[in-house]
């Protein structure tokens, strides 16, 4: 009995993997959302990367894929699909995330005792270019907050401009991410000065709360007009439910180009601004680390290089050997 299509991944399932190969893929899926926790997008992306590649396999080895073939796959195999990626226009980033989910999948595999295969270790993945987190500027940081609270229509309702304020002051004074702002339930916001944050793969970590930010909690708390259970999300729309995250995305959108920000300032830069602002303060690397809840230290050290790249810039502008006759 064929499966729903929809039990693989919202599109489709693999078109030539037998049951074994398609009952792997279920099982990596709610273990996926389960115990990872990662979010639904997240989990489709990962399964359409497998799915894509399952394909080309199939295609590729001219046999119906079963995980006793998957175990058997050489280096060069995999450098195959890989190319074909290449061939076809796909950005060294989705190629780099669509490997990485390959490999997922066959650490999954490996550690449920299904099937091993070394040559999945020794493919490198495409060199990508070293990106440097675009963070705003001090002043623009406040200039942003400060028009927040102006409606961006006629008859906005003050408790939704009080809420998008609370939810941007999350990302920029604790160092958020929109979706860990927008996870947070009624309930989750202590009486003290920390706040418990769920972040990627179910790690939590405690971030401190400013008093500016807990008051405009506070103050959104106050003036939201939809009923807030203590289980519920602490942050609504205008019909109750949990704030999509493109809500908040469309406000900024507004706010930048109301104040002439670059294509750069989204929530995300909100993040970014707040580690670069805390290293440009004299801020230690490992506290900002632990704060921002990234696994490895090399994440974030790349804000050392906006750092430098501030004081470049100031140097360059300012230095009178540095001005060009």
């Amino acid at each position: 009995m064929a499966r729903p299509a929809a039990l693989i991944t919202e599109d489709r399932e693999p078109v030539a993997t037998d049951f074994g190969v398609r009952d792997a893929i279920l099982r990596w899926r709610m273990q996926l959302a389960t115990e990872r926790r990662a979010s639904k997008h997240t989990v489709e992306a990962y399964l359409r990367d497998v799915i894509a590649f399952l394909d080309f396999m199939a295609d590729h080895c001219g046999d119906r894929i079963t995980v006793a073939l998957l175990t058997k796959l050489k280096t060069g195999d995999f450098r195959a699909w890989l190319a074909k990626r290449i061939g076809e226009g796909y950005a060294r980033t989705s190629t780099a995330r669509a490997l990485s989910s390959v490999r997922m999948f066959f650490r999954y595999l490996d550690r449920e005792g299904l099937g091993h295969n070394a040559a999945i270790v020794t493919v490198r993945g495409p060199r990508l270019p070293h990106s440097v987190p675009k963070a705003l500027a001090n002043r623009e940081t406040k200039d942003l907050m400060a028009a927040v609270m102006l409606p961006a229509r006629p008859n906005e309702q003050p408790w939704i401009l009080a809420r998008d304020l609370a939810v941007l002051l999350l990302l920029y004074g604790c160092g958020l991410r929109i979706s860990e702002a927008l996870d947070l339930n009624r309930g989750d916001i202590p009486r003290d000065d920390a706040l418990s944050v769920t972040g990627k793969g179910g790690k939590v970590r405690m971030v401190p709360i400013l008093p500016v930010v807990r008051d405009a909690i506070d103050d959104y708390l106050a003036r939201c007009t939809q009923y807030l259970s203590a289980e519920g999300p602490l942050f609504v729309g205008v019909r109750g439910g949990r704030l999509n995250p493109r809500t908040i995305q469309k406000r900024m959108q507004g706010l930048r180009v109301a104040l002439g920000l670059p294509d750069s300032a989204t929530p995300h830069a909100l993040r970014h601004s707040f580690a670069t602002h805390l290293l440009a303060s004299g801020g230690d690397l490992r506290a900002i680390q632990e704060l921002l809840g990234h696994a490895s230290l090399s994440t974030t050290q790349r804000y050392t290089d906006v750092d430098s790249a501030r004081l470049i810039d100031v140097y360059s502008r300012a230095h009178p050997r540095a001005q060009r006759n």
